[in-house]
């Protein structure tokens, strides 16, 4: 699913960013450009970054 649409990116593009090793919305928002046009998808940004790290520790416990 589209999480920004100003820029194209799906939820997919910023889990796979976040498996890389970025971690925080600064590192997304250089990486990708998400969340830097109009600003409306922030907190959904915001919201796949910190479930995607979340599955991260599950899986390393």
């Amino acid at each position: 699913m589209y999480v920004c649409i100003c820029k194209a990116i799906s939820d997919q593009d910023i889990e796979e960013a976040v498996n890389e090793g970025l971690e925080d919305l600064s590192a997304i928002q250089t990486h990708l450009g998400a969340a830097t046009g109009c600003g409306t998808c922030v907190e959904h940004t915001q919201q796949v970054i910190e479930e995607t790290l979340a599955r991260k520790l599950v899986y390393a416990a």
